[in-house]
């Protein structure tokens, strides 16, 4: 009888006692080691969003294995499948969807490994079926979960519970377009480790708290769209990580913080559609990183010289209409070769148009409507016809264009033509008569047409054109 090497034979005996365990079920972690109350807990606390029908047992036996489930991720833990990720609503067309009477089961807060969790459109009849956030257990998930998302849920009513301010090791809260209320919870301020945090659109009120300026490891802090008030903390100077702070669509007042010129990594600030007042904020030209800055529709007023526009080389979309600033268009905006879009329109400013804005190399919309500037726009037909409606200089009576620079079709929208050309012969005309001693006729300056010829001072006024002409053109006849 031949010989097995020693070797063989071992891994032979390894690969018989496996066989010999998955055979006969002996140890039912191998095939799906998974802990049966972390079975239970995951199909209770599904059940309780998309509904009573479904079995989990039957659909999926092995749901961190074999049969996962879409939306559900695990990881291991000590030789454990443990449910890391839990979301729900139509994000993918094999999502679990969530009943029309959703609610929160309290399985949920047995999956202790939980990193993130997040529902979408799962609430969203806030009058049949309104739902609120549990206020209690979440403490049970500090040690672990990190995002913690709702989005779309008008259904979801009520407050954010003060016990979200326990999930210390939380770095993403978001809660987009629900139907939450109330004040905003200070102990929200707790959360050191947060890197985002966006309540755009729900129905908060009342002031920010000023503790939300700690929150110093924040890249994008969004809280538009509410019902916020009061003034802007001053702690935000302290927000030294921030990406993108978006404030716009609430009630916010007063004068914007000097101390936003230290938030040096910004790329984005949108405080537009508020109340902020006292004019512009120099600070704001220290902001060297910004590509967007959005400030428009507030009644802050100012001059638009005050600021040294140039510093802010990467900015791509400027936008301060309605916000009743006066001056002139400073020419140091030219400066800012990316701007792709400038909005400085229904305003008070004054002036003319400087032509070095058409140097531009990136603008593709230009509005400078709705203001008192005056003189010439000194543009060129190509200007015009790259942007066409896109300029927008209308609603700026004492404004025009040279007449013959450009076809009428390239001819700025709502911009009267220049009356140089009119001018100039009225002024030779009225110099004709002079010579030919008809100097009474100094006294009535000709601007325009504006009378009918069949009353008496309009056969007067031919009267005298016509001596005029015969005087002028005497040596000729």
């Amino acid at each position: 009888m031949k010989k097995i090497k020693p070797l063989r034979f071992s891994i032979l005996v390894l690969c018989v006692f496996y066989l010999s365990v998955w055979c006969n079920g002996e140890d039912e972690s191998v095939a799906a080691p998974m802990k049966r109350t972390e079975v239970e807990a995951l199909y209770s606390a599904i059940q309780a969003f998309v509904g009573k029908w479904w079995n989990g047992s039957d659909l999926y036996p092995d749901p961190c294995g074999w049969t996962p489930i879409q939306g559900v991720s695990c990881d291991l833990f000590d030789g454990f499948w443990y449910v890391t990720e839990l979301r729900f609503g139509p994000l993918h067309d094999n999502s679990l969807s969530c009943a029309y009477n959703a609610e929160f089961s309290p399985h949920l807060f047995a999956l202790r490994r939980l990193k993130a969790l997040s529902f979408f459109s799962c609430f969203v009849s806030p009058r049949r079926y309104p739902v609120s956030i549990p206020t209690q257990n979440w403490e049970v998930l500090a040690a672990s979960l990190e995002s913690l998302e709702f989005r779309s849920n008008l259904g979801l009513t009520g407050r954010i519970p003060s016990t979200f301010g326990e999930l210390k090791n939380l770095r993403s809260l978001v809660l987009i377009e629900n139907g939450l209320t109330g004040e905003l919870q200070a102990n929200l301020g707790n959360l050191i480790n947060l890197r985002r945090l966006n309540l755009a659109g729900n129905s908060f009120t009342g002031r920010i708290p000023d503790n939300f300026g700690g929150l110093n490891s924040l890249l994008i802090l969004d809280m538009s769209r509410n019902s916020l008030s009061g003034s802007l903390p001053l702690s935000f100077g302290g927000l030294n990580s921030l990406l993108k702070l978006d404030l716009s669509y609430n009630k916010l007042e007063g004068k914007i913080p000097e101390e936003l010129g230290n938030l040096k990594k910004l790329t984005l600030v949108d405080l537009s559609n508020n109340k902020f007042s006292g004019g512009l904020t120099k600070s704001l030209q220290n902001l060297s990183s910004l590509e967007e800055l959005v400030l428009s529709n507030n009644p802050t007023g100012g001059d638009l010289t005050s600021l040294e526009w140039q510093n802010l080389r990467g900015l791509a979309a400027l936008d301060l209409s309605n916000m009743s600033l006066i001056g002139g268009i400073p020419e140091s905006i030219a400066g800012l070769k990316g701007l792709r879009f400038l909005g400085l329109n229904d305003n008070k400013l004054t002036g003319d148009i400087p032509p070095k804005l058409a140097s531009l190399p990136n603008v593709s919309a230009l509005y400078l409507h709705g203001n008192n500037l005056t003189g010439e726009i000194k543009f060129s037909e190509w200007f015009y016809g790259k942007l066409g409606r896109r300029f927008g200089a209308w609603d700026n009576p004492n404004l025009c264009y040279p007449i013959g620079l450009m076809p009428t079709s390239y001819a700025p929208f709502g911009v009267k033509l220049c009356q140089q050309e009119i001018m100039k012969y009225e002024t030779h005309l009225g110099s004709k008569v002079k010579n030919g001693n008809w100097d009474h006729i100094d006294s009535k300056p000709m601007v325009s047409l504006g009378f009918s010829v069949c009353g008496v001072s309009g056969l007067v006024y031919l009267v005298e054109l016509l001596m005029v002409l015969v005087f002028s053109f005497s040596p000729y006849i």
